[in-house]
């Protein structure tokens, strides 16, 4: 018979709450990793710049680890996104009265229409052809911006770009003078798009992503347009990465030329695989251990790039899977527990050499 009484009913009421509980933390884990981290910062560093500048590659971080983790497409493209949304968002907030939400949006689009433009063409070659090719078009916008200064400021940029305060009807929300101000803003901004690539690479689309990343020809075979979806990755990278070029302009007041250099590519692929590719909270920590080693090295000496070639070095030969992968690691050392079997194992063993 099933016990039906009330404190029976209870302990399987706060059983089902507390199972219920654990789901729900499992399931927003790295939602709440990621909250942890924009709390963490405003506590252990004294900058906001540089804390807002730790969120903001994370977000460009983000957007390629949607190419390179969840398609496999290693793109030295993302400065192109990224330099374009400096200059749309320059460009709106020195050249028209328009509010900041705007010319934020306006760069998303501005880095969505680029991507799908240097996609199309990229999809259709594999391995290094591709990758030779977003590079190509890497240099491509590069010299286009060079070549324009009347658009792009040219060598020189894009300077005195304003930070107006967050406003609807002239009624000030947010106000972001203030480094921290904005940092608020900004991580604002963050957590929502950190949900809601958590949300593309949970779905459908993303678990499809993954099987194109694992077995193009066979997710090809399945009935999947391969091309289609590969496409609409760049799109989403390309959005993500035009924010972060935005809010990179808005935090520093210039889009220097530099942030559409192919440097800037290799700089954020640098930081996805630090984090670890296929997870997007490790793009959140390889942006953050980049930018925050990199200050920490440039005030021990002046050629930190030479270090920070020699960490580079050491995650491509000892953590293939960046540092979420070896976190893994030691989190697996820290909680494995000999089971009762392999006791008796090794128990039976020792009987044996005895013997």
């Amino acid at each position: 018979m099933i016990d039906t009484s009330k404190p029976a009913m209870q302990s399987v009421r706060s059983s089902s709450t507390r199972q219920g509980v654990k789901h729900s933390l499992h399931r927003y884990r790295f939602l709440l990793l990621a909250l942890l981290v924009v709390c963490l910062l405003p506590l252990t560093l004294r900058s906001g710049s540089l804390a807002t500048e730790v969120l903001v590659f994370a977000l460009a971080a983000l957007g390629c680890n949607l190419l390179l983790g969840h398609t496999g497409l290693l793109s030295f493209g993302q400065g192109i996104f990224f330099g374009l949304g400096s200059y749309c968002a320059g460009l709106v907030l020195t050249k028209t009265a328009f509010p900041l939400p705007v010319a934020l949006f306006a760069s998303i689009v501005t880095g969505a229409v680029a991507a799908a433009l240097v996609g199309w063409f990229s999809i259709r070659q594999r391995g290094t052809y591709f990758v030779m090719l977003t590079l190509a078009f890497g240099q491509l916008f590069y010299f286009l911006a060079y070549t324009t200064p009347d658009l792009t400021g040219g060598d020189n940029g894009l300077l005195d770009i304003p930070r107006p305060a967050l406003s609807v009807l002239g009624k000030t929300l947010v106000p972001l003078t203030s480094p921290w101000q904005y940092y608020g803003f900004v991580a604002g901004l963050f957590l929502v798009v950190f949900w809601l690539l958590m949300r593309v690479s949970h779905s459908v689309f993303g678990r499809t992503l993954l099987a194109i990343r694992d077995n193009e020809a066979r997710a090809a075979a399945v009935g999947y347009d391969v091309k289609r979806f590969k496409l609409m990755a760049f799109v989403i990278s390309g959005a993500v990465t035009g924010l972060a070029g935005a809010l990179h302009a808005l935090m520093t007041g210039i889009a220097p030329l530099s942030n559409i250099d192919y440097h800037t590519s290799e700089m954020i692929l640098v930081m996805t695989v630090i984090g670890g590719t296929g997870n997007l909270f490790a793009s959140v920590l390889g942006a953050a251990f980049y930018v925050l080693f990199a200050d920490w090295l440039s005030t021990l000496w002046p050629r930190w790039l030479l270090l920070l070639g020699i960490v580079l070095i050491a995650v491509s030969l000892f953590m293939q899977r960046g540092l979420w992968g070896l976190g893994e690691r030691i989190w697996q050392t820290l909680c494995r527990k000999p089971s009762p079997e392999s006791d008796n194992d090794a128990d039976k063993d020792a009987d044996k050499e005895a013997a």
